[in-house]
């Protein structure tokens, strides 16, 4: 019996200004994006400053999200960039608008 709340799991990109892209996967990508571009979230994409989400693709199920990642993670960065491509060509970021107050600030003084 399957339970009225319906899971979704994400595969997403991330991508830095400077060209490094990230694999993820999340239940919940509105949160994660948002760790990702405060920084909260440490590690690689903290460290290369990769939090511009890039393409996401939704899954019902957490086994296919699992191996949907683990296939783009085993691509070579050309295969990634095309799947990129192929939906947003310009490379925008896809999350842009979803917070109302901005996650970043820097002191200008």
């Amino acid at each position: 019996m399957r339970s009225e709340h319906q899971h979704r799991y994400s595969v997403y990109v991330l991508g830095s200004l400077s060209g490094t892209l990230y694999v993820g996967i999340t239940s919940n990508l509105l949160f994660r994006v948002r760790q990702h571009k405060e920084h909260t979230f440490r590690g690689f994409t903290a460290k290369h400053d990769a939090d511009r989400l890039l393409y996401y693709e939704t899954y019902g199920e957490v086994s296919k999200a699992i191996a949907r990642e683990k296939q783009l993670k085993d691509w070579k960065r050309e295969k990634k960039v095309a799947l990129i491509e192929k939906s947003n060509p310009q490379w925008r970021d896809l999350s842009f608008e979803w917070y109302e107050t901005p996650v970043k600030t820097t002191f200008q003084g």
